[in-house]
């Protein structure tokens, strides 16, 4: 009988547990993970300057989101080809947001200067869009069109500036 008290509670916690992981399964932002042909989660985060930045701040315009940490070396090395695209692009349309992932101002500042970067960058510094994105990798890229609809999703590295801009081809016609 004894036994059968210890199972029972077994069974009743591991029911508790597995009910709760299912509620918070369905309630944890499954609603907008992004998807290609779909709209981009809007977001809002502050830049090095302190100034909040929302993604619908850019309507109208394609914009190229990319996911990065300075510890990442694949992230490292792209960066870059990011900052010729923000160079070369921006003059035409193109939006460059880069979003740090869970750094501090000042470890990304000192990062940006030590590798004379000039991009945008954006802080998400709890990581909640990076997790909003569904980003399980890093460096990731979004590319969207000027409706804020994904047109493409990139996880891992760019190998040259080409390939960048083979993305921004389906963005901007």
């Amino acid at each position: 009988m004894v036994g059968f008290k210890v199972n029972g509670l077994k069974a009743v916690l591991l029911i508790i547990l597995i009910s709760g992981l299912l509620i918070t399964g369905c309630s944890a932002g499954t609603n907008q993970k992004p998807v290609i042909g779909k709209p981009a989660p809007d977001f809002q985060l502050k830049n090095l300057d302190g100034q909040s930045i929302s993604l619908s701040d850019f309507r109208g315009k394609p914009v190229l989101i990319n996911f990065w940490a300075s510890w990442c070396q694949p992230c490292v090395y792209e960066m870059p080809f990011i900052q010729e695209v923000f160079e070369e692009w921006s003059g035409q349309g193109l939006v460059v947001l880069t979003i740090n992932i869970g750094e501090s101002p000042s470890q990304v500042e000192e990062f940006m200067q030590s590798q004379g970067l000039s991009l945008p960058v954006l802080l998400d510094l709890k990581g909640s869009i990076a997790q909003k994105y569904n980003i399980w990798f890093i460096p990731t890229t979004f590319f969207l069109d000027k409706d804020g609809i994904i047109q493409g999703i990139k996880a891992g590295p760019f190998q040259s500036k080409e390939e960048i801009e083979a993305g921004i081809g389906r963005v901007i016609p």
